[in-house]
């Protein structure tokens, strides 16, 4: 991995993602501070850098799409596939939705077809595990094969991910943002 990349990368999290005050998580848990990677992966500067970490952090796996649940994981699945295209590699991108559409074709997974591939199920941030591990059943429902999950910072969700069978990576840790 670069390290002028992911330093690059680490410096804009601090910069524009961390907001420091009480917030209540999608988890439901509480915290002293949030971490808003949108701020990160919907940004023209750092949503490429995140792109190449993400890459970087992953590139001993082998998957062929990634994706996961709507709306963090979109950004960063789309970061992904533009970082590869402009090393000369293809990677698709999905899109998990929270819940079944109800009209046009009714498919929870939008994007490419993820039935007989294998799959690295993203996501920006993960407290609980919960969106990636949702993201990842609708995924072998559909009937892919997630080879893991990956972060862009983990808030803690390692151990639920892990527990669930499912190798689990992160880019950055809450002790690199000096947050633990």
């Amino acid at each position: 991995m670069s390290d002028d990349v992911r330093s690059a990368l680490l410096q804009q999290i601090k910069d524009k993602a961390v907001v420091h005050g009480k917030v209540t998580l999608s988890s439901g848990l509480e915290a002293d501070f949030y971490i808003d990677l949108r701020r990160i992966t919907l940004d023209g500067e750092a949503a490429p850098l995140a792109g190449q970490v993400m890459l970087d952090l992953t590139a001993d796996l082998d998957f062929d799409a990634v994706g996961g649940l709507t709306l963090g994981a979109d950004p960063v699945a789309g970061a992904m596939l533009h970082a590869s295209a402009a090393r000369g590699q293809r990677l698709d991108a999905f899109v998990v939705r929270k819940a079944n559409k109800a009209h046009g074709l009714q498919r929870r997974i939008e994007g490419t077809e993820v039935k007989g591939r294998r799959v690295l199920v993203v996501e920006d941030t993960s407290t609980t595990g919960g969106s990636p591990l949702t993201a990842a059943e609708a995924v072998r429902e559909a009937g892919g094969e997630v080879v893991a999950v990956a972060v862009i910072v983990d808030r803690g969700a390692e151990p639920k991910v892990t527990q669930a069978g499912l190798p689990y990576l992160a880019a950055y840790s809450l002790a690199d943002l000096g947050l633990d």
